[in-house]
């Protein structure tokens, strides 16, 4: 029996939605992966790109997943439901992608604690080999994991639950006020640090100058990929957060001042990190081993690096837990509302299953940790459960839920549909509206089967 949506929670005021939904943007992804990529494919040039990407692409499909929520003010299943019962699956397919990427992204959220830990209470350790102390002390590749596996992970998913077993506008809310301030703030004091570091100032002129030459498909694809992943679209998030808001609130500003913030942070970022690496000479990398082991190389070479260490893993802390409060909310708000469950009870029981699944994931990265998802042993290939989950999840399942939802916005539910709820019924203008529809319903689809096509069959990482 479905709930009633009388008593659902909402957004108390429109900096919370906006902060909150910049929040679920703003991961570990704008954090770790936008500079590497930024440095390898031509540093202004791919800013530019990027920006480009993020306005044409970016905000289409958040606008399209905004306007679903809000119509029918109900979670990522129940609103494609009630629009078209046909295409449920649409909904059922984000919030499953989204429960996925939680599993691991809970883990990786209690990593960023054992190094804020780490760096004030070992970093000579770290520091004396950086990799080894990523390979043993956390993920555990001589010894089970006990840290990285269990007690941390344990420690962010029971912050993540408690956020979201507060509610709406007491949860998630007002962690969002406190925890988002907090995370632009030391990410600028980061950035200043960085750019004035000796021989930083190569690596700010990187970002800023434009070589055309660096410009090829594969910084259109990269920057597209990075562009579409950053913002946490294909998950139903953005349709279950925009179901919290009155019809009193402009979805068309709102997309946009969140789209800008979470570009800031990307850009912020960048600024952040490569300055650093050229000033030590260290090659930026991407995702999990450059955050947790090559940076420690990088704060090892600077001066009052071990606080650079304490306050960047603080802002990859602040970057994961916003964003586990929103996946995790979708996943609630489905079974809350579709199911008639009770929300603490339900909280408690899909933090238990991540946990079970995280666990995996974190095992299979320390005693399986080579590139690719598939090892061959006596001539039988097995999967690598950990990156099994991520290619699932980043290459297959996140664009199909996108592709699913832009269509079923753009050309299911139309677009004429769209705008009108988009402006309220016409109280708000919508100038660029022509252009929009024609984004929805054939640019962003195109751009959404050309990631796929590029991560499944090219083989290209470009999340």
């Amino acid at each position: 029996m479905t709930a009633s949506t009388e008593n659902r929670g909402q957004f108390g005021s429109k900096l919370g939605f906006i902060l909150s939904a910049a929040g679920s943007a703003v991961g570990l992804g704008n954090i770790w992966k936008f500079p590497g990529k930024a440095y390898s494919c031509g540093g202004g040039a791919f800013l530019v790109i990027y920006i480009l990407m993020v306005i044409f692409i970016g905000t289409t499909v958040m606008l399209g997943e905004f306007v679903l929520g809000r119509k029918t003010q109900k979670n990522a299943i129940g609103a494609i439901r009630e629009l078209n019962s046909k295409f449920a699956w649409v909904g059922g397919l984000g919030v499953l992608t989204g429960f996925i990427i939680l599993c691991y992204y809970c883990q990786v959220g209690g990593w960023t604690i054992k190094y804020i830990i780490g760096y004030i209470t070992e970093s000579s350790t770290i520091y004396a080999d950086p990799m080894s102390y990523f390979l043993n002390n956390l993920l555990g590749a001589d010894r089970f994991p006990v840290q990285g596996a269990i007690i941390f992970p344990l420690i962010f998913l029971f912050l993540t639950a408690f956020i979201i077993s507060r509610g709406v506008a007491e949860g998630i809310e007002k962690m969002s006020k406190i925890l988002m301030p907090l995370l632009f703030i030391l990410l600028i004091g980061l950035m200043i640090r960085s750019c004035t570091l000796p021989g930083a100032d190569a690596g700010v002129k990187y970002m800023l100058h434009f070589d055309p030459s660096t410009i090829d498909a594969n910084a259109f694809l990269v920057a597209l990929g990075q562009a579409f992943f950053s913002l946490s679209l294909g998950m139903g998030v953005m349709i279950t957060y925009a179901s919290y808001l009155s019809k009193d609130d402009n979805l068309i500003t709102n997309t946009g001042i969140i789209c800008f913030l979470d570009t800031c942070v990307a850009l912020f970022a960048g600024f952040m990190i490569i300055p650093a690496v050229f000033a030590t000479g260290i090659d930026p990398g991407i995702g999990g081993g450059f955050a947790f082991a090559t940076l420690a190389g990088v704060f090892m070479s600077i001066p009052g690096g071990t606080i650079f260490g304490i306050l960047f893993y603080f802002l990859l802390f602040f970057a994961a837990v916003t964003s586990s409060t929103s996946i995790l909310e979708g996943t609630v708000a489905f079974l809350v509302e579709e199911k008639g469950m009770e929300r603490k009870k339900t909280v408690v029981m899909v933090s238990i299953v991540l946990f079970i699944i995280g666990v995996i994931y974190t095992l299979s990265q320390a005693h399986m940790s080579i590139k690719g998802i598939w090892i061959s042993r006596e001539g039988i290939t097995y999967p690598i459960f950990g990156d099994f989950m991520e290619y699932l999840t980043d290459r297959l399942l996140l664009p199909l839920g996108a592709l699913a939802t832009t269509v079923f916005a753009g050309w299911i539910w139309g677009t004429d549909n769209a705008i009108k709820e988009a402006t309220t019924d016409g109280k708000y203008k919508f100038a660029l509206a022509p252009l929009w529809a024609f984004l929805l319903k054939i640019v962003a689809p195109i751009a959404i089967i050309i990631i796929i096509f590029a991560g499944m069959f090219l083989g290209m990482s470009i999340s």
